[in-house]
């Protein structure tokens, strides 16, 4: 080797020595702040490349080769960056270090005991979106029909409303953009249901909550249905439909701008084709006639919008069955209503994580009812017999509700928020039954507060609190609700909710016992495990319900809040659309034990409206070869309870009592989607109670309780056709994606 090869080896000797020596190892471990260790977090030197990653124990170590103060930093998708100063001077460096989740949005655990929700919320849970609704096999587009497929709600076909979880159909309440709906479904006739007033497609996010529902809402003692409706719609659009019971049509124009938008649309039903072609158990001496026409307008503002939304709709329905008390007379019944609905909404960010939401509403509703005892000429009779002469009668009922509310939300640390607000409601009812006039005059004022705390992405709390003051009843109420949530896995949670519930008693009762009748009450408490990915949702919930101060009507009208009750069960939700490909199916199982003590009832009985068990299974099928979808439901309800009361003395004892028969019921409905010159089409064939189950849903007793007749469905099928035109937009491939 040459002198200066000699002198170069010594050279690279001495700098790799030099090198070695400044070296630094630099190890520790990364656990969170429940002392877990995190596996794949970056740890390194500030502005050099030095570096490694946690290991799957948490476990790191790497060599730096800079000197002196330097800047260490760990991080993490979903924890909060650490950095902090430290020292490499050759000495082994050990160091340890705790994240903080970096709680968002998307990742966070959400409550769901007692809420199914669906929309185009972040993170909702879907469950059924407006195409569910109208896909639903045998549902006709109703969206309470489509509801009744989910865990909770009850078969009930002979009055309108959704009795969820041992509740009437009073204790459920509608709310349109945080207002509450007065009368959200249209006329009807005693043992038929009437359909909802709004079309599903009017609403971008729907919650159905089951029980344990938002401080934001009250006067809804079981369950609350909670609709939020479209912004600016994607395009100008014209729309018309036509089918075996109705016809309509509608027209959306969006600005060039798209900032605002107005449309308006006008349906119009008629039953007297319908009727003619397939028989209905009662007589009709006006066929069901009903007129609907609605507008709304909606504006985008700097941070939000402004939406407003009203519809009118008239009514007349006339029906004669026979009287149960004599064959030689019949009962005929008349309505004629009209209804009015508005709603103004502004949502608005104000910065600075502020948020405001105001809303208003006003409602008239009308209802002119004529009840006739008639002869076989079907003239009005009179018999001398006081409780069948009783029976003719005529009810003029004028009810009217003014609401405003505002809501504000405050964002806290990382995705926690404080809300608190306040409502106004103005109702008044004036009824005239023959000659006796009523008025009932209700100023109700109501404040709440309620807060979001995301402790972790695992656990969440949601902490309110509302109070409420009506002058009908002259009575103050704090309700209390807590939920907590805590994240078990990936794709699964649960949820504990408990609450307290109060609602004004309904009008009939408040004609006769205003001065002496307050709150009816009911307290809640929700256990629900939820599993659920992109195309599976799985959930589990037990409830238990507390009824207290329900209303008592012994034969002497002397009402009282004395009445009690209780409702417990547990429920199962199962949606898939992967196991099968092409096909999106959900189950729902309902077990229900609940007793109550309230109006005639003597003692603590299962309601009349209460099955123990009831399941439905849903199916939807999309063949896109032949764009068309097969949907299918079948549910069914195990026998309710009935009772027949006899009067003694100033109480009630039952006279007869009987489980009516298993609820069965099947239903289909086809869809077919294609394109009539620049015509977008929808054609649907429905058909409910396929296989022509015979269905009782209760009994009607004579005067004396010696007979009793069956409370049957108008028919035992109802069918429909119809076609489904739009103008720019085509809604086919909605239908499409909806089911795949």
């Amino acid at each position: 080797m040459s002198q200066s090869s000699k002198w170069l080896f010594t050279f690279f000797v001495v700098l790799f020595a030099i090198k070695l020596s400044a070296q630094t190892r630099v190890s520790g471990i990364v656990k969170d702040n429940h002392g877990r260790t995190i596996k794949g977090v970056t740890i390194s030197i500030k502005g050099s490349y030095d570096g490694g990653a946690s290991d799957s124990a948490g476990k790191f170590s790497f060599k730096c080769y800079d000197k002196g103060l330097q800047t260490i930093v760990a991080k993490s998708i979903g924890y909060k960056a650490i950095q902090q100063p430290i020292v490499l001077s050759g000495t082994p460096i050990s160091i340890n270090f705790s994240l903080h989740e970096e709680i968002n949005e998307l990742t966070a655990v959400t409550v769901t005991a007692g809420s199914f929700e669906a929309g185009d919320k972040k993170r909702a849970a879907t469950v059924l979106n407006s195409l569910d609704v109208v896909t639903v096999g045998g549902a006709n587009g109703d969206i309470t029909n489509a509801l009744k497929t989910l865990p909770g709600a009850q078969q009930v076909g002979e009055q309108e409303g959704l009795f969820v979880r041992g509740g009437t159909g009073y204790e459920t309440k509608q709310f349109i953009d945080g207002t509450m709906v007065a009368n959200p479904y249209g006329a009807s006739v005693p043992d038929i249901a009437s359909r909802g007033r709004f079309s599903p497609f009017l609403f971008k996010g729907t919650v159905f909550s089951t029980g344990g529902y938002s401080a934001q809402y009250g006067q809804a003692l079981s369950s609350a249905v909670i609709l939020e409706t479209i912004d600016l719609p994607e395009s100008s659009q014209a729309t018309a439909s036509v089918s075996s019971v109705f016809v309509g049509a509608g027209l959306q124009e969006l600005a060039k701008n798209k900032k605002s938008s107005w449309g308006i649309n006008y349906g119009y039903t008629n039953l007297a084709l319908y009727f003619a072609l397939v028989p209905q158990g009662p007589t009709y001496f006006h066929l069901p006639e009903f007129h609907s026409l609605d507008a709304n307008f909606r504006i985008k503002t700097k941070g939000g919008i402004i939406k407003y939304y009203t519809t009118f709709g008239a009514s007349n329905i006339g029906i004669r069955r026979p009287n149960i008390d004599s064959s030689l007379l019949n009962n005929a019944y008349g309505i004629i209503n009209y209804n009015w609905y508005n709603n103004l909404s502004w949502r608005e960010y104000l910065g600075k994580g502020w948020k405001m939401n105001l809303g208003g509403s006003f409602s008239i509703n009308t209802d002119k009812i004529n009840v006739q005892i008639q002869n076989q000429l079907n003239q009005r009779a009179y018999t001398n017999i006081s409780y069948i002469d009783s029976i003719n009668t005529a009810i003029t009922s004028h009810q009217d509700l003014s609401q405003v509310k505002a809501v504000f939300e405050k964002k806290l640390s990382g995705i926690s928020v404080i809300r608190f607000g306040g409502e106004y409601w103005y109702g008044t009812v004036k009824s005239m039954v023959k000659d006796t006039n009523h008025l009932l005059i209700d100023n109700f004022a109501a404040l709440f507060s309620e807060a979001d705390i995301y402790l972790t992405n695992d656990l969440a709390a949601k902490i309110g609190v509302r109070g409420e003051y009506s002058s009908q009843v002259n009575q103050f109420n704090v309700a209390p609700r807590l939920s907590l949530a805590y994240k078990t896995g990936v794709h699964s949670q649960m949820s504990a909710v408990h609450g307290q519930f109060y609602q004004k008693p309904e009008n009939n009762y408040l004609y006769y016992g205003n001065q002496n009748l307050g709150y009816v009450k009911a307290t809640h408490y929700l256990l629900n495990y939820m599993r659920t990915t992109a195309l599976q949702t799985f959930r589990l919930e037990a409830f238990y319900k507390k009824y207290d101060n329900l209303i008592e009507t012994p034969p002497t009208y002397q009402f009282d809040n004395k009445g009690s009750g209780y409702a417990q069960g547990v429920e199962l939700f199962w949606r898939d659309k992967k196991t099968i490909k092409d096909l999106d199916y959900w189950f729902s199982y309902s077990y229900l034990d609940t007793k109550r003590q309230f109006d005639k009832y003597p003692m603590q009985l299962a309601p009349t409206f209460a099955a123990k068990h009831t399941a439905s299974l849903v199916m939807k099928k999309f063949f896109t070869k032949i764009n068309t979808g097969f949907n299918f439901t079948y549910s069914y309800a195990s026998g309710r309870p009935y009772y027949y009361f006899r009067s003694i003395g100033n109480k009630y004892m039952i006279g007869d009592e009987g489980t009516t028969k298993d609820y069965n019921t099947f239903g289909c409905s086809v869809n077919y989607l294609t394109k009539i010159k620049k015509s977008f089409v929808v054609f649907v064939a429905s058909v409910n109670n396929v296989f022509n189950s015979s269905n009782v849903y209760g009994y009607n007793y004579n005067h004396n309780g010696t007979f009793k007749a069956e409370i049957n469905p108008p028919a035992p099928r109802f069918f429909f056709l119809g076609a489904f035109m739009s103008w720019g937009v085509d809604r086919r491939q909605d239908a499409i994606n909806n089911n795949l």
